[in-house]
């Protein structure tokens, strides 16, 4: 059982070169049910050093997007990771492509989990370090000023 990362976008770009020990992306999507709410085109699989995406930072809705704390302890490999993966999908969005991802609990299912809800994040609200991934959720992205 493992978290699943998926990002789908319209950008054409190749997002392996921002691969790496901490992060790597991938076009070939593992069979998880979950890639059906992804909603544009081009399809990414991002594993962590781990291979899956155990190595983000994920955190429950409630917590929202914050800095670390320290009553709430954090692999600094996974805070890197995560930093790393929302500076590509700042990137993209700041080029004007649309960009949503899904965060999945692997555990064997053939049918998808429901999503919990949609994320609408607007990135210039949003810090790169207050940045976190929120299971069953999809987010999706955009810059305004």
């Amino acid at each position: 059982m493992c978290y699943m990362l998926l990002l789908s976008t319209m950008a054409k770009d190749d997002l392996t070169i921002h691969n790496n020990e901490l992060v790597q992306f991938s076009s070939e999507l593992p069979s998880i049910p979950e890639a059906m709410y992804l909603g544009f085109k081009n399809k990414w699989y991002i594993g962590s050093i781990y291979g899956c995406g155990c190595g983000f930072r994920h955190g429950n809705i409630g917590l929202g997007f914050s800095e670390p704390e320290d009553w709430y302890p954090e692999e600094d490999s996974d805070l890197n990771a995560t930093h790393q993966v929302i500076a590509v999908i700042r990137e993209l969005v700041e080029k004007g492509e649309r960009v949503d991802c899904v965060d999945a609990w692997a555990h064997g299912q053939t049918e998808a989990e429901p999503l919990l809800g949609d994320i609408e994040t607007n990135l210039a609200a949003v810090k790169n370090t207050s940045f976190r991934f929120f299971e069953n959720h999809r987010i999706r992205f955009y810059n305004q000023a």
